[in-house]
């Protein structure tokens, strides 16, 4: 998007003042990033996102799958992911899909750009929102972590950002994106729910510890000063609201907590270890002292894709969906699905956020639904979806 607006503008530059084309091109900046406004549906007042995790994707047609039955493995590539893509995004309609990481497995792809090109297609053919964090594979190929980022944040409908601007830190891929209320309603001009993005890193470069990357210092004072501004914002600028905009947050690796559950304190499956970094750097802590964050969500590990709550805050997997990925022959891949929903007064006003829940769609015959639940309500900290047994 940036090359094409400095492409219009060359001939502009021969013939305005500096001053005055700096103010044009911020203008057409902004048009351009106003028509991408994140807001909540009038008609039903939800807003719902598709988080799409560990894709994988390489060279199309030429990248066979991994861990499919053997009845699939012929014929089987790149495509099916495209494919399931397609069919989530037809029988979801989201206001925004998220990608969180390992969009693309670089070391097999021919060209790391041609390879995001082709895995984020659907969204912009389908004319859909969307953003994206980078996991700890997407650069292992033609382009580095930096440039893989300049790339997505390039690409069309892509309201991801590299970092905020004028500060030091750590990564690529830190940024929040604003929900605003109903068009029209009190809290029009108000950001209703909170959207952080951070780059959980690669692998580790401090000499003595292996193992992944974790979200470092700089990256969560970035995130405390950011969730600070918002809720001060929301609480005491007008229309004045009584308790902070929820707060959902997504990155690639998982926190060492989420080790901390079982199965009879999640809904899904956990199917292999927590492959979070060797050491904890506090993010889940500096979460819970936000106090707005409700949620989390996060790939990299393919086959578990469960929701847990640790302090007042839902832990999820989203389950792997790309097909050039590790998995489980028989176990199908997946997306996961949150819905928010506002409260609307006896008189028909829109308020506040009410609820947040969340379910997942396989790539079955029959895109099937499942683990329906809430995973936050206005006055609880989030209720499980009780089993048939009433368990």
């Amino acid at each position: 998007m940036g090359v094409r607006r400095h492409r219009s503008g060359g001939h502009l530059s021969l013939l305005l003042p500096p001053l005055l084309l700096l103010i044009l091109l911020a203008a057409a900046e902004a048009k351009e990033k106003g028509a991408h406004r994140l807001r909540f549906r009038r008609d039903s007042g939800t807003f719902k996102v598709v988080q799409v995790a560990d894709m994988h994707y390489a060279d199309g047609r030429r990248t066979g799958c991994e861990d499919v039955l053997p009845s699939q493995v012929a014929g089987c590539t790149d495509l099916n992911t495209t494919a399931f893509l397609y069919r989530v995004f037809r029988a979801e309609d989201p206001d925004l899909v998220v990608f969180t990481g390992d969009n693309i497995y670089g070391s097999d792809s021919t060209d790391a750009a041609k390879s995001m090109d082709a895995a984020i297609a659907p969204a912009i053919d389908m004319k859909l929102p969307w953003a994206a964090v980078i996991g700890n594979h997407d650069q292992e190929g033609t382009l580095s972590r930096e440039g893989v980022m300049r790339h997505l944040v390039g690409m069309k409908n892509s309201l991801s950002s590299i970092n905020p601007d004028g500060i030091e830190i750590d990564g690529y891929g830190n940024y929040n994106l604003e929900v605003s209320g109903i068009e029209g309603t009190s809290l029009d001009e108000k950001s209703v729910l909170n959207l952080y993005f951070l780059d959980s890193g690669d692998y580790s470069t401090v000499p003595g510890i292996n193992g992944y990357g974790w979200i470092k210092a700089s990256q969560q004072v970035w995130f405390q000063q950011t969730c600070s501004r918002l809720q001060r914002k929301y609480i005491h600028e007008s229309p004045k609201q009584k308790e902070p905009a929820p707060g959902l947050v997504f990155f690639h690796i998982p926190l060492p907590e989420f080790s901390s559950f079982t199965t009879a304190n999640f809904t899904g499956v956990k199917q292999e270890g927590i492959s979070s970094a060797s050491i904890n750097s506090g993010f889940f802590a500096t979460m819970v002292e936000a106090g707005d964050v409700k949620a989390s969500f996060v790939g990299h590990d393919h086959i578990n894709d469960f929701c847990g709550k640790l302090n007042g805050i839902q832990l999820c997997y989203a389950g792997g969906f790309g097909y050039h990925a590790y998995g489980k022959a028989g176990w199908s891949r997946r997306a996961r699905v949150v819905s928010v929903q506002l409260e609307k007064t006896d008189s028909g006003e829109w308020r506040g956020v009410k609820s947040i829940k969340t379910w997942k769609r396989l790539d079955d015959p029959d895109l099937s639904t499942i683990d329906s639940e809430v995973l936050w309500n206005r006055g609880s900290n989030g209720r499980r979806k009780k089993n048939p047994d009433g368990s």
